[in-house]
C-alpha cells in the first residue's frame, strides 16, 4: 500500500515538473531532439527519484533493526539479496509511475509547449 502510495506521489512531482518545463521541452523537441529522448530523460528523472528514496529507506530500516536486535539481545542478520530486492523493486515503481508524466512529456507538440506561459 505504501509503494502505491509512493508511486502516486512520484507521478504526481513528475507531472509538475512537465508542466513548470514545458517551454524547456517543446525547444528540445523543436531543435530535433527524438520523443524517446525527451521520455528517457523523465523516465530516468523518475527511477533515480524512486530508487533514492528505496535507497533511503533500506538504509534506516537496516539501522532499525540494528538498534531493535542490540535492545532485544539478538543478533543481526544482514541479508543482502531481500535489500538488494527492495531496492530494485522501488526502482521498478519509479518505471511505472514515471511512464505517464515522461510519456505526456514527449508527446507534447513543440509549437504549443513553446507557446506556453
Amino acid at each position: 500500500m505504501s509503494l502505491l502510495v509512493g508511486g502516486i506521489g512520484i507521478m504526481n512531482i513528475m507531472l509538475v515538473s512537465v508542466t513548470e518545463r514545458t517551454r524547456e521541452i517543446g525547444l528540445r523537441l523543436a531543435i530535433g531532439a527524438l520523443e524517446r529522448e525527451v521520455l528517457l530523460q523523465f523516465l530516468i528523472e523518475a527511477v533515480v527519484l524512486a530508487a533514492f528514496g528505496g535507497l533511503v529507506g533500506v538504509v534506516l530500516a537496516t539501522v532499525a533493526s540494528i538498534g531493535l536486535a542490540r535492545l532485544m539481545e539478538v543478533p543481526f542478520l544482514f541479508n543482502p539479496g531481500v535489500n538488494l530486492m527492495s531496492f530494485v523493486f522501488s526502482a521498478g515503481i519509479g518505471v511505472i509511475f514515471g511512464y505517464f508524466p515522461a510519456r505526456r512529456a514527449a508527446r507534447m507538440d513543440p509549437i504549443e509547449a513553446l507557446r506556453h506561459e
